[in-house]
């Protein structure tokens, strides 16, 4: 069996969900945490082993709530996202407290990755359907033409929205089954026909039909070096006013996809995406889960 990796952003405590880790916070019928249902859904789909990406100083309490879990049940790493990880030649600005972003995140788990991997955030659910397709196009073989050739779940935005605030979606540029862009669209709230966006002076009303990505991607071990050299041209072109300026994978698969240099196929799903974006979302998803649970979509307790 190919081995193949989930690989969960855990490193950031949301400041809009207010107090507290929110990656952490149960919301499953027997305590369970979000992340608890993607690694089962994850390996479901095929995919046998999990890294988290965390910072070095909430090890001890992640461990405690599901690390020591899942290492009983497939292999685990650990990598550390930390401002100080930076290229050789690189030091840290002395005023910079802001996380360096994705990138660096993705890249802080270079060193436990031999193996094709999807990226997923922990707080973000993404229903089953998304892992076996990334799944499915991680161990295909794909062309040796020249390009680095990776994948991204396509979720519709109407899956996306949530009841209690704004969101911003990246909507989706595709031609034949192909991202040719990302378009970042801010202010977007549910509406009683669908869904608009608010960020300009009058609202502009959007297709629910259309694909957004969520930062799941399907990415190989050999993207880890174009990563790696995007880091550092980031570093290099670094100006003292950007202090809070952040290297972002979406960013980065935009710029490779627009010189030709990267392919990526848009899977597309339609699972409802949810995640605790505000405090209120989280008795929604804790009634989301209970429900799937009712219709035997999970298990009651998950790992037992």
């Amino acid at each position: 069996m190919q081995k193949t990796a989930l690989v969960i952003m855990a490193a950031g405590i949301g400041s809009r969900f207010g107090n507290g880790i929110k990656q952490l916070a149960p919301v499953g019928p027997e305590g369970e945490i979000i992340m608890d249902y993607s690694i089962h859904d994850a390996l479901e789909a095929g995919f046998n082993k999990v890294v988290f990406i965390i910072r070095k100083d909430l090890e001890e309490e992640f461990r405690k709530v599901i690390g020591e879990r899942i290492e009983k049940i497939t292999e685990v790493e650990y990598a550390f996202q930390e401002l100080d990880d930076l290229p050789e030649g690189f030091t840290r600005p002395q005023n910079r407290t802001k996380p360096w972003g994705t990138g660096q995140a993705v890249l802080a788990a270079k060193k436990v990755l031999d193996e094709p991997f999807v990226v997923i955030n922990a707080d973000d659910y993404y229903g089953k359907e998304a892992y076996v397709k990334v799944h499915d196009y991680l161990v295909q073989e794909q062309p040796a033409d020249g390009r680095i050739h990776i994948c991204m779940a396509g979720f519709r935005l109407g899956n996306t929205l949530s009841d209690n605030g704004s969101v911003t979606r990246g909507i989706c540029n595709i031609e034949n089954g192909q991202l040719t862009g990302v378009t970042e669209t801010h202010d977007i709230f549910k509406t009683g026909t669908g869904a608009e966006s608010r960020s300009g002076e009058e609202p502009k009303e959007l297709n629910v039909k259309d694909l957004v990505s969520m930062n799941m991607w399907g990415l190989t071990p050999d993207f880890m070096e174009t990563l790696y050299n995007g880091f550092v041209e980031f570093l290099d072109g670094l100006k003292p006013e950007e202090i809070k300026k952040e290297y972002l994978l979406p960013e980065l698969v935009d710029q490779l996809i627009k010189t030709g240099r990267a392919q990526v196929d848009v899977l597309e799903t339609k699972d409802t995406w949810f995640g605790v974006t505000y405090q209120e979302d989280k008795e929604t998803v804790m009634k989301a889960f209970q429900d799937l649970t009712d219709k035997g979509v999970y298990p009651k307790g998950l790992y037992r």
